[in-house]
């Protein structure tokens, strides 16, 4: 994955779609000495002569990458057999992070990545996910886990639903009286125990959304980690329930399992007919007056719009607050005119944007 990400800095198209056939090559190849991991990686995502051509010169530019962030010393200890351990050590302290993000950058400079200061960390979570330079991917995806984490937490402790409170408690209202002549002067009240809201999130993984829907499979996953009641789905084609792989696996394993569900990554979307098949499968499970379901989508929907709109309505119906986060919000002069959008607006509680990180911490601002 680190190499995908690199490749595509490259001028390679690898998408999401490529790198889950890279991680399911890979598995299939019993052979793991390095020229079989890179004919592996090249036959998977190469589709033109001209990537082809390119393809050694990026594997090379990217091992190189990987020698550079070794320690010294380190080179005897070097496994042969199989890819560098630079490789794989990249995933365990971030989520997709390219090798040599700390190198120089192509101006030449000597910057590195690591979030320095009060005014990185803001130029940082600004930016916008689809506009982030390759030298900067690791940092943001540092501060994004780190944030997000925190927010997630907060939000766990302090979104809670109760009933009616204050109603009288008679019971005790007339024992606490009968020491005083059966005269009720002090009243007794009872109050509903706050129960965690539940939260549905559904998120949008099509073509369109290609360029945000790994940071905001990061955001659900934060989400779903530290909320107790929290079903979490993907959809593009079709739907996909993977609030089980979310809930029970730190990131880089929860990608690992996800690449092996049929989601329908970066193809087309049907928001409605996911939409529908969701209120029909999980509705009556996940979706009561204490729900809050968040839909991270751009709207842009090839089916019917009206079918989005009727499913969104029986939503509505049934849940606390509905809100939808859009990437194409945080653009300038963005305005929802397409036919998905325009359909689903009068249904939707709060309408935001989910093109940054600053953007997604403003969720308990939404749910409040």
């Amino acid at each position: 994955m680190a190499f995908c990400r690199y490749a595509r800095t490259r001028g390679l198209s690898i998408g999401v779609t490529e790198t889950l056939g890279a991680t399911e090559a890979v598995r299939a190849v019993p052979d793991r000495t390095l020229e079989t991991f890179q004919f592996c990686l090249r036959t998977v995502l190469c589709s033109s002569k001209e990537q082809w051509d390119l393809f050694d010169d990026v594997f090379a530019d990217f091992l190189r990458g990987v020698e550079r962030q070794k320690p010294i010393g380190d080179e005897k200890k070097r496994d042969h057999r199989g890819p560098p351990t630079g490789a794989r050590i990249q995933t365990q302290t971030g989520f997709w992070i390219a090798p040599g993000a700390k190198t120089s950058t192509a101006d030449g400079d000597n910057e590195t990545n690591a979030v320095s200061g009060a005014s990185t960390e803001e130029r940082l979570s600004t930016m916008d996910f689809s506009q982030v330079p390759p030298r900067d991917q690791a940092a943001l995806e540092k501060l994004a886990r780190r944030m997000l984490k925190r927010t997630s937490i907060r939000l766990a402790r302090r979104f809670r639903i109760s009933g009616r409170s204050g109603r009288l408690d008679v019971r005790r209202t007339i024992r606490r009286s009968i020491g005083r002549g059966g005269d009720p002067f002090d009243l007794s009240y009872r109050q509903q125990k706050r129960q965690q809201a539940k939260l549905v999130v559904l998120l949008d993984v099509s073509g369109s959304m290609n360029l945000y829907s790994l940071f905001l499979l990061q955001f659900m996953h934060a989400l779903a980690k530290h909320f107790k009641k929290t079903d979490a789905f993907i959809f593009s084609t079709s739907l996909v329930d993977i609030s089980r792989e979310l809930r029970s696996n730190a990131l880089p394993g929860a990608f690992e399992i996800l690449s092996r569900r049929p989601a329908g990554w970066a193809a087309g979307t049907r928001i409605g007919e996911s939409l529908r098949d969701f209120n029909r499968r999980y509705g009556r499970k996940s979706l009561s007056r204490d729900t809050f379901v968040i839909i991270l989508s751009d709207g842009w929907d090839t089916g019917d719009p009206v079918a989005l709109a009727t499913e969104l309505h029986a939503i509505k119906r049934r849940v606390k607050k509905l809100v939808w986060l859009n990437p194409l919000l945080g653009l300038h002069g963005y305005q929802p005119l397409t036919r998905g959008m325009a359909a689903a607006l009068p249904y939707v509680d709060t309408f935001a944007p989910a093109h940054s990180l600053e953007s997604l911490l403003a969720l308990e601002r939404h749910l409040r």
